[in-house]
């Protein structure tokens, strides 16, 4: 005899069905995960973009003396710029960038601000004889350039910054002495730098308008000299929250090599930093 009892039909569950507090909120997170990833793979992209080493300082520092070493190979008679300098520098065989001078005058220095969307790294020079002289000057300048590299939107890549102690060649060494030159041109900028800076500091928390401390006196709500240090430490380039701060010290009456060589010249130690850093 044949089977009469009815053939059951499977049960179809709705659609909506599938859709559980679980599984949407699991979907949600992986959505945001994508997202997420394309967020920083845009901005790694937007990184890329930036091919401009932009030297600022105060005037006489030397900064057009770098830049007419770098693209010429010779330095060139200069004066007192009034308006920026640019040119294309050969830095590898697979690597062309661009270096443009900011003059240091205080109603022009303002204008690195326009060329920081295509920066890839910030060369901030100094006379490093001089800086005792206008150290509070050169301080407000730095300070100025703090302040906006702090200021970026999270969507623009910060650059690199280098402070480079130029005229490092007029230092004089003893013969008991094992520093180079350049160390100590070094150690001379940051150290009135560091100091100069912290004073700038100090009057801003202690509420003092901080104008006359340097050319133009700039005004007292700047930021940028924030540090992880403990309450009541002094302004260090170390701890500086902005980032990595390098120093170089760099002549350019000097010819930058082509070549490494066992005897560097004055310029290499600063070549060397945009190998790694543009």
């Amino acid at each position: 005899m044949g089977d009469n009892l009815p053939h059951e039909t499977p049960e179809v569950l709705p659609l909506a069905a599938t859709f559980t507090p679980t599984t949407i909120a699991l979907g949600s997170f992986i959505v945001a995960l994508l997202l997420v990833a394309l967020f920083l793979i845009s901005r790694r992209r937007s990184l890329s973009k930036g091919t401009t080493f932009l030297l600022v300082g105060p005037s006489d520092g030397g900064k057009t003396a770098i830049l007419s070493r770098f693209v010429y190979g010779q330095s060139l008679p200069t004066q007192t710029s009034m308006q920026p300098n640019s040119s294309t520098f050969v830095l590898s065989p697979k690597k062309t960038i661009q270096i443009s001078d900011i003059p240091g005058h205080p109603r022009l220095r303002n204008q690195f601000e326009e060329y920081l969307p295509n920066t890839r790294a910030i060369g901030f020079v100094v006379d490093a004889n001089t800086i005792s002289r206008n150290s509070a000057a050169v301080a407000e300048h730095l300070h100025m350039v703090l302040h906006a590299l702090t200021s970026l939107p999270p969507s623009q890549a910060q650059p690199a910054l280098v402070i480079i102690a130029n005229k490092s060649d007029l230092f004089k060494t003893t013969s008991a002495s094992n520093t180079s030159p350049s160390t100590l041109a070094i150690n001379r900028v940051k150290s009135i730098l560091e100091r100069e800076l912290e004073k700038r500091r100090a009057s801003q928390s202690g509420g003092i308008n901080i104008e006359g401390l340097g050319e133009e006196g700039e005004r007292s709500d700047m930021g940028g000299l924030e540090c992880g240090e403990k309450e009541g430490s002094a302004f260090k380039f170390d701890e500086w929250e902005g980032g990595d701060i390098s120093f170089v010290g760099t002549s350019a009456s000097l010819k930058p090599s082509s070549e490494k060589s066992a005897t560097q010249s004055g310029l290499d130690p600063l070549l060397e930093w945009l190998e790694e850093n543009m």
